[in-house]
């Protein structure tokens, strides 16, 4: 009997169909190479979530079979969700060294310890299992960022992670194009690419424009104290702002946790250059004028905690902002965020400061490659098959059209589905079998099995409100009802009105022939009615039981 031939699997369990938390598995018969594990924000549909990451069950299951990990770069969305995955699988990790000390950091605060973490360097090829794995430069919105060229058994998958054509960037790196043409001299089997900016035509602008744009207004506001917020990732940014802020002769405050804590990476590491005698605390700005510092923080998306938003909102005693200051957002918003944004340029402006974003000035370039940049990668790579990645779905329709301008055969792309695994061979691209898939809801801990439970609970709470019955089941003459609500007015009368009912159940004659959840259902009922009739809402009902 002829032995089964083992087949080539791509498999999604993010960043398809959705921006961020990326992840992509290479697998062939007994070997598993993973691409990223990053995490996204939740939407207003998950109250009370602080992050969300790929479901990656189907990794647990097959946990014998990971060969490594390998990492594109360091933005969250990439390897936001690895500290978890590390948790409970022990591969080798690779990636740059900056994307390595963000892990690190991630992973002593979830006291992950003894994993093995591998840096790697532009061109540098390893080998996990039956793949070999070869890291190529390219530029991103973060320092250390690589497309990988992976030979797998049937043919090389080239991944092109975050990346775009940046021909003066601030380290001098430029994406290696000389490398990724003679990969593509030698022949790609399948091609992944960011679609991100599909959308954009032209070019992407390059990151040492905005230090043009980032002096004029530093020139210009010599009088003000000069408030940056920006990705704290973004390394590159934020070594620019210094920059003027050195050149201007301004002390530098770093503002947020993460912030600080990247900040000091990438300086102990070499990635970011400053004088420390040039640092301040942001406790002690006090001691500064006005117009010999600098504040680079975090906040551009609005989040509700981050310095930016607690400034707008009078919350962040370090800081107080008035008509002295000159607050930059040097950063695009990402979308489904607009609305947090504009509330917090809205409240600076109202407290008096002179707010610069990018509707008003070129002072953020993005990270990803514009049209005529996804074009010159298909020039050079000229695969065979195609699937665009990192992307909502009009994004990968829209580069299936381009590719196809590009004279790729529209029956050779597919557009990835999250848990759709599509199986590559020489000869054909083709889906096959979806595996379970989703999303891991995380609130401080892992939210797993009653996920959908708990989402419907919170949202019920956010809209109707609670009511708790402290009742006691055998003094209850004594002792009488208390009731407590949140969200839920409820009158003196209702009130009194649900007391009487509670007794009145409770002194049933037949009561003693009710166990405890018997008897809170039947309170429950009872409550709930009441409140529907009377308050026109359906809060969650919660009885409590004494019994005495």
């Amino acid at each position: 009997m002829a032995k089964k031939k083992n087949k080539l699997k791509v498999i999604f369990l993010g960043g398809v169909g959705e921006i961020g938390k990326n992840m992509t598995l290479l697998e062939y018969g007994s070997n598993i190479l993973v691409i990223d594990a990053g995490m996204t924000f939740p939407n207003e549909q998950m109250p009370g979530i602080d992050y969300v990451i790929p479901d990656y069950n189907y990794l647990l299951q097959n946990k014998e079979k990971v060969a490594a990990i390998v990492i594109t770069h360091g933005h969250e969305d990439h390897i936001g969700a690895l500290h978890f995955v590390l948790r409970d699988i022990n591969a080798p990790v690779y990636g740059s060294k900056l994307s390595l000390a963000l892990l690190e950091h991630k992973l002593a605060e979830a006291k992950v310890k003894g994993r093995r973490l591998i840096p790697v360097e532009d061109g540098q090829k390893i080998e996990a299992g039956c793949f070999k794995v070869e890291f190529v430069r390219v530029n991103h919105s973060i320092a250390g960022a690589f497309a990988l060229s992976v030979n797998t058994p049937e043919g090389v998958i080239f991944h092109s992670g975050d990346f775009k054509m940046d021909h003066t960037p601030i380290d001098n790196n430029a994406i290696n194009l000389t490398r990724i043409a003679e990969i593509g001299k030698k022949g790609v089997l399948l091609l992944m690419m960011d679609s991100t900016n599909v959308e954009r035509s032209g070019f992407s602008m390059s990151e040492s424009n905005v230090y043009k744009n980032l002096d004029n207004i530093f020139a210009q506001n010599e009088k003000k104290r000069i408030i940056v917020a920006t990705f704290a990732s973004n390394i590159h940014r934020v070594q620019q702002i210094i920059n003027c802020a050195l050149k201007y002769n301004r002390k530098i405050a770093f503002s947020g946790r993460s912030m600080i804590n990247i900040a000091e990476i990438a300086y102990d590491i070499g990635e970011l250059k400053y004088p420390k005698d040039k640092i301040v605390d942001i406790d002690k700005i006090n001691k500064i004028p006005y117009d010999r510092l600098c504040i680079i923080s975090t906040g551009t998306q609005g989040e509700p905690m981050s310095a930016l938003t607690r400034m707008s909102q009078n919350d962040f005693k370090k800081v107080v902002i008035n008509d002295k200051d000159t607050v930059i957002l040097s950063a695009s918003p990402i979308p489904g965020n607009e609305r947090l944004i504009y509330n917090v340029i809205n409240n600076l402006y109202k407290m008096g400061a002179d707010v610069i974003y990018q509707s008003l000035q070129e002072v953020h370039a993005s990270g990803h490659a514009c049209v005529e940049e996804l074009k010159m990668m298909f020039s050079l790579l000229k695969p065979r098959f195609f699937i665009p990645v990192h992307g909502e779905y009009r994004h990968l329709k829209q580069h299936i059209q381009i590719a196809s301008e590009m004279g790729i055969n529209p029956a050779c792309s597919i557009i990835p589905e999250q848990g759709m695994a599509v199986e590559v061979s020489r000869k054909e691209i083709k889906r096959a079998e979806s595996i379970p898939s989703g999303s891991i809801l995380v609130d401080g801990s892992v939210v797993t099995d009653d996920s959908e439970m708990i989402l419907r609970d919170r949202r019920h709470l956010a809209g109707d409100g609670f009511v708790i019955a402290i009742v006691s089941k055998h003094s209850i003459d004594i002792n009488p009802p208390i009731i407590i609500s949140r969200g839920v007015n409820i009158s003196e009368k209702l009130n009194e009105d649900l007391r009487e009912n509670i007794i009145r159940e409770v002194m049933r004659e037949d009561i003693d022939e009710y166990d405890i959840q018997s008897l809170k259902q039947l309170l429950r009922k009872m409550i709930a009615k009441s409140l529907l009739k009377e308050v026109k809402k359906k809060p969650m009902v919660i009885p409590i039981i004494i019994e005495n």
